[in-house]
C-alpha cells in the first residue's frame, strides 16, 4: 500500500470533515446519550460505509470514464456549486438590505 497515498487520503478526509455536519450530528448525539463508544462505532461504521461507497464508485466510473474527465466533472460540480452558494448569499443580503431600508425613516 502506498504510505503517500493513505497519508493524503488521511489528511483531507480529517480536514473535510472538521467542523460539518456530519461532526456536529455526532456532537449532538454523543451530548444526548450515556454511551460516547456506541457513537464512536456506530459514526465511524457510517463513515468507512460511505468512504467504502465512494472508493467502490470512482473505481468503477475510472474504468469507465477517463480520469481527466472525472476530474473535470467534479471541478465543475463544486465550481457550480460555489458559485449558487455565493449567489444565495448575496441574494439574501440584497433582500436584508431592503428590508432594512424600508422599515428605517431615515432612508427618506
Amino acid at each position: 500500500m502506498p504510505l503517500a497515498l493513505l497519508a493524503s487520503t488521511f489528511v483531507t478526509v480529517f480536514l473535510a470533515e472538521l467542523g460539518d455536519k456530519t461532526q456536529l450530528a455526532i456532537v449532538t448525539i454523543s451530548g444526548t446519550s450515556t454511551r460516547p463508544g456506541a457513537v464512536f462505532a456506530g459514526s465511524s461504521l457510517a463513515l468507512v460505509l460511505a468512504s467504502l461507497l465512494g472508493a467502490a464508485a470512482g473505481g468503477s466510473l475510472s474504468a469507465v470514464i477517463p480520469t481527466n474527465a472525472l476530474q473535470l466533472a467534479a471541478s465543475v460540480g463544486f465550481l457550480v456549486i460555489g458559485v449558487r452558494l455565493i449567489q444565495r448569499s448575496s441574494g439574501e443580503e440584497t433582500v436584508a438590505e431592503v428590508g432594512t431600508a424600508a422599515k428605517d425613516p431615515s432612508a427618506d
